[in-house]
């Protein structure tokens, strides 16, 4: 049986980038799953494991990060014995990545290749701002269009309500108060997830990321495991998941993340502090720093109750962090730089 590998996403996007690597022996196919050294696969003829070939392994020894990950598609290799082996990455059209606990400040691929990028904050326990803030700023600085889905919106009493509050914190960005149980918001989460495009879910641990794939999917294809009595979440998912959606397209699940580290790019930022970044751009200094300078418009946004101390201090909070990962990100490419050059 031969799949339809459009109905996954496959395009000429990915298609002009396979071209030069065709050969008799090789295809593309699509990674559901990524683990130490094994890729399980989608491709026209169905589910495989491919071992990654030496190649490969070579391009990332320098860059975790070229590493395949769920999401991917990847050209791979048929062998006479049959085996079947990861040649190479194709080249990414979006790329959810936070950066790693290490002090080089090297990032780590959550997922590739997604349309949407939704940040799953549930509304039991009450909702985090700051978390928010921060996994929308990763969903921007993905490439693929962020969504804010407030989840088990069955658990509260006034879901829109907390819903309009949270467009304040998201300036454009689609908020969506969704209840599997009650039913609610699952259409407009659906449609993400059309023949062809790939939802990918980010939240902490206890969101109900899981919950919602099986509802995209029709079937218990992950682990729901219920919240702590402390209402902190229980890891049920260890690594990232592509799950093909009968009737086409993908969720991507990504295991609960305590805590996310951006990059140096601060793009994603910028955008998620859309409201911030316009309040900046009136102050009558260009380099202002928002504190004693006169004429500071965020400053008086904050005196007339506009702008929230809170925002204005978790805005700092991650600019400062923005800015210590592309100075640590900059000692480390002059030491690369270093070490590849002649003695």
């Amino acid at each position: 049986m031969t799949h339809d590998l459009s109905r996954l996403g496959w395009d000429e996007f990915f298609a002009s980038a396979y071209r030069p690597r065709s050969r008799t022996d090789t295809a593309a196919a699509r990674v559901l799953r990524a683990d130490r050294g094994v890729c399980t696969v989608f491709g026209a003829s169905g589910t495989l494991r491919a071992t990654l070939a030496g190649g490969v392994l070579l391009d990332s020894s320098g860059d975790p990060a070229r590493l395949p990950c769920a999401g991917d598609w990847v050209v791979i290799r048929h062998w006479p014995d049959r085996r079947v082996t990861v040649e190479s990455v194709l080249p990414r059209r979006t790329t959810l990545i936070r950066r790693t606990a290490d002090k080089d400040s090297s990032g780590q691929v959550l997922a590739a290749n997604m349309d949407t990028v939704a940040v799953v904050e549930p509304m039991h326990p009450a909702p985090d701002d700051a978390r928010v803030e921060r996994l929308l700023s990763l969903a921007f600085d993905s490439g693929a269009a962020p969504l804010l889905v407030l989840s088990k919106s069955d658990t509260c009493a006034d879901p829109e309500a907390i819903a309009g509050q949270f467009a304040g914190l998201a300036p454009g960005v689609p908020v969506l108060p969704v209840s599997v149980p009650a039913g609610t918001g699952l259409a407009g989460l659906r449609e993400r997830v059309a023949p062809g495009r790939t939802l990918a879910l980010l939240g902490r641990s206890g969101a109900g990321k899981s919950t919602l794939v099986n509802m995209l999917a029709g079937g218990d294809v992950m682990p729901v495991r219920q919240i702590r009595a402390d209402g902190k979440g229980r890891h049920t998912t260890a690594y990232r998941n592509l799950v093909p959606v009968p009737g086409g397209g993908a969720v991507l699940d990504t295991p609960g993340i305590r805590g996310v580290g951006l990059l140096d790019t601060g793009s994603g930022l910028d955008r998620t502090f859309a409201d911030i970044a316009d309040l900046a751009a009136l102050c009558r200094f260009a380099d202002c720093r928002h504190g004693a300078e006169p004429g500071c418009a965020v400053r008086a946004a904050v005196h007339d109750g506009s702008l929230s101390v809170r925002r204005l201090e978790s805005w700092r909070k991650l600019q400062h962090e923005v800015a210590v990962q592309s100075s640590r990100q900059a000692v480390r490419l002059r030491s690369a730089d270093r070490r590849q050059r002649p003695s």
